[in-house]
């Protein structure tokens, strides 16, 4: 498994507008994303990977969820759940 640094990801205009108008006082997830966002790039995970292989998921991505479970005291299956299903942790 490999890392191709996602550069400048950016959630979707439709995925934001229905994430605040679902959600219009905000939750945990969009307040992690709004204040965090930045804070750990790809780019700073790639020296754990090696140079070839197919793609792996998202580092920077995943840092977010782990936080993201911890903060709201969720079980691995429900983190996983959550990233299925709730649009606020697409955003």
């Amino acid at each position: 498994m490999s890392v191709r640094p996602r550069s400048g990801a950016e959630v979707p205009e439709l995925t934001a507008r229905m994430a605040r108008a679902s959600n219009p006082g905000g939750t945990t997830a969009t307040w992690v994303r709004d204040r965090l966002d930045g804070l750990w790039r790809d780019e700073d995970f790639a020296d754990w990977y090696p140079r070839d292989g197919r793609p792996g998921l998202s580092p920077a991505q995943l840092a977010t969820v782990s936080v993201l479970q911890f903060l709201l005291g969720l079980s691995d299956r429900d983190a996983a759940e959550a990233v299925r299903c709730r649009i606020d942790f697409k955003y």
